[in-house]
């Protein structure tokens, strides 16, 4: 977990791991920066954490009776965005960092889903949606936010790629330890799509920090005055000592860099390097050849997409909670309607929480690309993979939907030991 030791304690996920408490509704969440990423990434595509706690996996979209959630995890890192997920246990510094950040080939995915969904998660705020809320009362609750917002440095660009694409009724985030709502209007007038005349008008990305063209971006992605937002931003707080710092994650400055860089380029993070220092090199250099780092190659631009014509939506509400400590604000309670076209038998209580047949076909387009290994081939265009995902959705109607195989099995398994106060956090001997 990347976090300073200071902040290594055991929490009470340990209970509902081993069946000692059950989440009392079926729980859905994403990955962030400070998850148990060597455990997570066993869940690549999603999958039981917990009795009833499901991780989305890297990218997903799957279905609670008529409600449609798509969910990307991790955070924004420039550098890291176009490589394979090419970390290997044990991590090193550096890949302790990046096994969390998002990579385009996952959410590219995302960009080929043609149809509306309800909700969209992620960790990591979409890049700019701070100026379609209260900015100035974010701002003062949060002013370091201030410079990166301003200079288009503030959130994902990806999670901003996906949300401009899915165009979902709702979008939920987190990252940033502060509540705040936002309505993204998709119907703004060009000079207000464009950023001219308005907070933070310097564009979307930092030059060339995209898969695609500044220009096209530009285009693309609406930044404007913000409207009315039915939920204010935290008020200020007495910061807590022991919370973990927004800076900690130590991912380096924001800078623009177009081509893939290894590894050994990536920068050297000098705070908290007690017990941080890594894998010496001599131990990695004894483990089979499977272990190391591929080479890495640099990534040519994707081509713009066109808007599908079955996702219709015009606006977004975002919503970002607090961190879960006394006196914030980290609990909400809503009413979703839906906006998906759904079956009457989805609408039907009990909801089942079942598999999306779009995104199964999509995940069977992709199934010839190695998540793990570099090159990641270039994005093949909107058409090509279109004529693959249609093929895809015949097998996926015919061998799953009409063989009733679409529920998704509550088939938690334990993978590996429950935690034993005895023995602590810090075990001398393998487990047995």
């Amino acid at each position: 977990m990347s976090v300073p030791p200071k902040y290594r304690a055991i929490g009470d996920f340990h209970e509902y791991y081993s069946g000692t408490r059950v989440a009392p509704y079926l729980t859905l969440f994403v990955g962030g920066n400070h998850e148990a990423s060597n455990h997570l990434w066993e869940l690549y595509y999603g999958g039981w954490v917990a009795p009833n706690i499901y991780y989305l996996g890297a990218a997903n979209v799957v279905n609670f009776g008529p409600l449609r959630i798509a969910g990307l995890s991790g955070i924004w890192s420039g550098s890291d965005y176009r490589k394979p997920h090419s970390e290997r246990l044990p991590y090193d510094f550096n890949e302790l960092k990046s096994v969390y950040h998002q990579r385009e080939l996952d959410v590219r995915k995302l960009l080929q889903v043609r149809t509306q969904v309800d909700v969209g998660i992620s960790h990591d705020w979409p890049r700019k949606v701070e100026w379609q809320g209260d900015y100035e009362q974010l701002f003062r609750v949060k002013p370091f936010f201030e410079s990166d917002a301003k200079t288009g440095k503030l959130g994902s660009p990806a999670a901003r790629y996906v949300m401009e694409r899915l165009r979902p009724a709702w979008w939920f985030a987190a990252h940033l330890h502060c509540k705040f709502s936002a309505i993204v209007d998709y119907d703004r007038d060009t000079d207000t799509r464009l950023g001219k005349n308005s907070p933070g008008s310097a564009g979307i990305l930092p030059a060339n920090e995209d898969m695609r063209g500044a220009d096209e971006i530009k285009s693309e992605l609406k930044i404007g005055q913000p409207p009315e937002a039915d939920v204010l931003p935290s008020p200020e707080h007495v910061r807590n000592a022991d919370e973990i710092d927004l800076d900690m994650d130590d991912d380096g400055p924001h800078t623009s860099i177009l081509v893939m860089v290894t590894p050994a380029t990536n920068p050297v993070h000098q705070g908290d390097s007690t017990e941080m220092e890594g894998v010496p090199s001599d131990l990695r250099a004894q483990l089979p050849a499977s272990f190391a780092q591929p080479t890495q190659a640099v990534a040519a631009a994707a081509p713009r997409m066109s808007h599908p014509e079955a996702i219709s939506n015009h606006s977004t509400h975002f919503l970002a909670l607090d961190k879960c400590l006394p006196s914030r604000k980290f609990l909400q309670i809503l009413e979703v309607d839906t906006i998906s076209k759904s079956s009457s038998k989805a609408k039907k209580l009990p909801y089942r929480f079942t598999y999306d047949k779009e995104w199964l076909a999509i995940t069977r387009a992709f199934a010839s690309i190695n998540p793990l290994t570099s090159p990641i081939p270039p994005d093949g265009g909107e058409s090509h993979y279109q004529t693959l995902i249609e093929t895809e959705e015949d097998w996926v109607e015919k061998n799953l939907v009409e063989a009733n195989k679409m529920v998704i099995p509550e088939n938690f398994e334990l993978t590996a030991p429950i935690y034993d106060p005895g023995v602590g956090l810090h075990p001398r001997e393998h487990p047995k």
